[in-house]
């Protein structure tokens, strides 16, 4: 729509270097920022739990307004803006038992990657580590994942990425693909990019029917919470581990959830909400 007040922006090579550049120097911005205050103040941020906290959303930040600045408002003469309205409660209630499922079967399929061996092992054993890292402190962890990352990468992933490769023209099915491929890329390990990849397939979805980033950010939230609460109460991201049952109950039930889900939210749902 011409008269739309959300820019129609298109996703290319060229803005994937600018948000990538974005990233890069928002977070070295904080790190030059806590090098100076330990020189200044002779405190060192790094060791704050809180300061990986800013320097991620320093990062996520600047790579969204970079893309605002340098490719949004110079192609369309429009600001960088999305669509976050909220949906009737029926809506929900196809969502979440729907990404509940695909999380169950992203769940078998990490299962069957290796953990062991002379080169997954030890992949694994740092994967392993640097999440300990991460989740020391458990309300930064709950702030960063729950919070903070499904804003953020849901704007890039879906907001920007997705969105802007449909307007290039991009098949949506492709461009929910090729969204979530990058999505599961950035995680940087295995282990992660499966359920990443599975997952951001099932946001890509939502946002594409509904035209609204807020229900894929409360889907991720939701996702990333339950992920958070199991490693923090069992220490281990497992449903089967928590439930005590078999990966392959977890697979059955996963399939049965969400194919189920699927079809009522994708035959019987009818979108109520559209970008104008």
């Amino acid at each position: 729509m011409e008269n739309s007040r959300y820019p129609k922006f298109t996703f290319t090579w060229i803005g994937g270097v600018v948000l990538v550049a974005g990233l890069i120097i928002g977070t070295m911005a904080a790190s030059f920022f806590g090098s100076f205050w330990k020189i200044a103040f002779k405190e060192n941020l790094e060791l704050k739990e809180w300061f990986l906290m800013v320097t991620n959303a320093a990062g996520f930040l600047t790579a969204i307004a970079f893309f605002d600045f340098f490719i949004v408002r110079p192609s369309t003469g429009k600001k960088l803006n999305f669509n976050f309205s909220p949906t009737n409660f029926s809506t929900y209630l196809l969502i979440f038992p729907m990404m509940m499922g695909m999380m169950l079967i992203s769940e078998f399929i990490t299962s069957l990657i290796p953990t062991t061996g002379p080169f997954w092992g030890k992949y694994y054993e740092f994967f392993s580590k640097l999440m300990e890292q991460l989740t020391f402190e458990p309300v930064i962890m709950i702030i960063m994942t729950v919070i903070m990352a499904p804003i953020f990468e849901e704007i890039i992933f879906r907001g920007i990425i997705q969105k802007g490769l449909i307007n290039k023209g991009v098949d949506p099915r492709r461009a929910i693909f090729y969204a979530s491929v990058i999505f599961g890329l950035v995680h940087l390990n295995p282990w992660q990019f499966v359920g990443a990849v599975l997952l951001g397939c099932v946001l890509g979805l939502v946002y594409y029917k509904t035209k609204s980033l807020l229900l894929p950010m409360l889907l991720h939230g939701f996702n990333n919470l339950c992920s958070s609460l199991l490693i923090t109460y069992t220490k281990s991201e497992s449903f089967a581990d928590a439930f005590k049952t078999s990966e392959w109950v977890i697979l059955a039930a996963g399939i049965v959830i969400f194919s189920l889900f699927y079809y009522l939210f994708t035959k019987k749902y009818k979108v109520h909400y559209a970008e104008i």
